[in-house]
């Protein structure tokens, strides 16, 4: 007879703070992450952060509001979430404008 041990961290229960995503984990860790991880989680309401779901029997959590997933091993091993992408046009609209100034005769 074979047993087969677990050892995958798995999320029992979740809070955001102001600042912080506190994780509690099955096995009776409690491990916390920066907000600022989260840009999605950061800009978020109240409401929008207290609505979540833990998936994969643990694995992680999914923010439905604000489309957000954090796996329980990316907050043990310090991978935040990806930088918002920037549009072309938003970086267009933030260079300054090099036009000549012609003035009035």
């Amino acid at each position: 007879m074979s047993t087969v041990v677990n050892d995958m961290p798995r999320i029992s229960g979740i809070q955001v703070t102001e600042d912080s995503i506190v994780a509690q984990l099955v096995d009776g860790r409690t491990i916390s992450v920066p907000l600022a991880w989260s840009w999605r989680l950061s800009e978020a309401t109240p409401e929008q952060r207290a609505h979540f779901e833990i998936i994969g029997s643990g694995l992680g959590v999914h923010w439905p509001d604000v489309d957000e997933d954090i796996s329980a091993m990316g907050m043990l091993y310090g991978m935040p979430a990806r930088p918002r992408k920037v549009s072309v046009r938003s970086k267009r609209d933030q260079q300054p404008d090099l036009k000549p100034t012609v003035a009035p005769a």
